[in-house]
């Protein structure tokens, strides 16, 4: 059969591709995914021909490819009336369009959420199921840092945080100093310096429940078990002046944290080297601190995607949740966020719920977002993103139920607040949006000291101070980005099933929280992400 090399498809897979399609039917099995006995569809695992004919064993037994369908991408195994269900996952996903044929390409041309949305059963607590925790005495351990508080961190860094944009520069001209690893050297038990710059800190209503989101964000990123020691950097006539932010924040648990004010201190470069010397006397301080062994418990992690594809619900964010469910069982907690990355799927989440508050909370976070989007004449529903779509991606329906699965099948124990300090063990929702930095800079505040993140189109994130682990979706992106990629979960699509992934991904976090540097990590990578959430009016 002649072959010719093609273009890389819309899924990003660039293969070798028949000029015509097979002459015999070929199973479906080979070539695509069928998730659950009632979808209306399957994922391409390849690129799909027209006139290839599949068996399928469903409502007649084998089915004809209508257009040609990119891998990723759904195809429809069964008829479906214009306004009728299109189910994946055994969940809907949206309604058709117009009428869908077995065989023909399911995307945005045919399939949308539909004007009056979904009516979901919530079911609260009816598959709330207590985990069997491993004893403590069993539980495998990591080497951390144990804070003075109780709290552990997985990365020492010493941390300056300019309260206000006006900051900002002498902020990243004194972390700038200590780039020199000759200046460094001297204090090996010291992961870096780290800034966090700001865009904000001013121009909001002073005294506001807004700004106090941001002094809660904050101060939870420099409070952080990853953090041994930081410094403020502030100008001085600021909306959000350091002392409201220690005294609202509790921030220095009762010791006075130090801050230089531009203003005060004689200008822009006198503060930098103020700066600057004050790092070199935290330095021996933070150095004091050494890893020892401590418990899986004391793991705290922040659950992210982004770039996702038709295979992030399938292969990265259920490994993913497996290695989640280890983590619970170890006593630890997970943090899913993205808010409008549960709209649609919230009815799986409040069945798991641990009492009807927990489940209720999340219900108003979906409510006030509701109202919120609409505030600005936008919808919730406005997602997922273009490069989502030319990953296979169609619904906000179809990428929430995706992204729910990062956190395994535990009960759902709390509903938390942006960048509130978490103190649930187990499975915890933080109410967070959707882009990525926001809402990770909202998980770390809150006391997550690792960071996953599974994508399908590809990433280049991090997230100093806590280490971020990024998990393909798919064998192509993996090769691609193999340099930005820690884990290959597209190898579940060759066989290697969803135990082994989420073993290979629970150990990779403790060995990350243990010291190994991730691929972010190696290329210098999560220094730019810290990125408050901005509510409320700009004055």
């Amino acid at each position: 059969m002649a072959t010719t090399k093609q273009p890389p498809m819309a899924g990003g897979q660039g293969l070798t591709m028949p000029m015509r399609a097979p002459q015999g039917p070929i199973a479906l099995s080979d070539v695509a995914v069928f998730l659950r006995p009632e979808d209306t569809v399957a994922i391409a695992k390849q690129p799909l021909l027209p006139r290839t004919t599949l068996l399928t064993g469903i409502d007649g037994g084998e089915v004809r490819v209508g257009a040609m369908i990119p891998p990723g991408h759904k195809i429809a195994l069964r008829g479906v009336e214009q306004g009728g269900e299109v189910r994946k996952y055994g969940q809907i996903i949206g309604y058709a369009t117009q009428p869908i044929a077995p065989g023909d390409h399911v995307h945005s041309h045919n399939l949308a959420v539909g004007g009056d949305g979904l009516n979901l059963d919530y079911a609260i607590g009816t598959e709330y199921r207590p985990v069997e925790l491993v004893p403590e005495a069993e539980r495998r351990t990591f080497m951390g840092f144990r804070r003075k508080d109780g709290r552990v961190g997985t990365r020492n860094y010493v941390a300056v945080l300019a309260s206000v944009n006006c900051s900002s520069s002498a902020t990243r001209r004194v972390v700038d100093h200590f780039r020199d690893p000759a200046v460094m050297a001297a204090y090996p038990n010291v992961d870096g310096v780290i800034g966090f710059p700001t865009k904000g800190g001013c121009g909001a209503h002073y005294g506001s429940s807004d700004l106090g989101v941001l002094q809660r964000t904050m101060a939870g990123v420099v409070d952080h078990p990853n953090v041994g020691a930081y410094v403020i950097l502030s100008l001085g006539c600021e909306v959000n002046q350091p002392s409201d932010m220690i005294e609202a924040t509790g921030l220095g648990n009762g010791h006075q944290p130090l801050v230089l004010t531009i203003q005060q201190d004689g200008g822009f470069q006198k503060t930098v080297e103020a700066g600057i010397e004050a790092v070199k006397k935290l330095l021996p301080v933070a150095n004091e601190a050494t890893r020892e062994p401590v418990p899986a418990s004391e793991l705290t992690v922040a659950l992210q995607c982004g770039g996702s594809d038709g295979w992030s619900g399938v292969t990265a964010n259920p490994g993913l949740g497996r290695a989640c469910d280890e983590i619970v069982r170890q006593g630890g907690t997970i943090v899913l966020a993205e808010t409008t990355e549960v709209y649609g799927g919230e009815h799986l989440l409040t069945r798991r719920a641990k009492s009807p508050e927990v489940a209720e909370a999340l219900l108003e976070r979906i409510r006030w977002w509701e109202t919120y989007t609409a505030m600005f004449g936008a919808s919730i529903d406005n997602n997922p993103a273009p490069g989502n779509k030319l990953g296979g991606l169609t619904t906000i329906y179809e990428k929430s139920l995706g992204a729910i699965a990062k956190a395994g099948t535990t009960p759902l124990n709390a509903v938390v607040g942006y960048a509130e300090r978490i103190t649930d063990k187990g499975f915890v929702h933080m109410d967070t949006p959707g882009y990525d930095p926001v809402s990770a800079t909202g998980q770390v505040a809150g006391g997550c000291n690792v960071v996953v993140f599974t994508t399908g189109r590809g990433s280049a994130f991090g997230f100093k101070p806590s280490p971020s682990i990024k998990i393909a979706t798919n064998s192509t992106l993996y090769a691609n980005q193999e340099p930005d990629m820690d884990i290959n979960a597209g190898k579940m699509l060759d066989g290697v099933s969803l135990d082994e992934m989420g073993d290979e991904i629970f150990e990779t976090i403790l060995a990350v929280a243990s010291g190994e540097q991730s691929k972010s990590e190696k290329a210098g990578v999560g220094e730019e992400e810290f990125n408050p959430w901005i509510l409320g009016a700009m004055l």
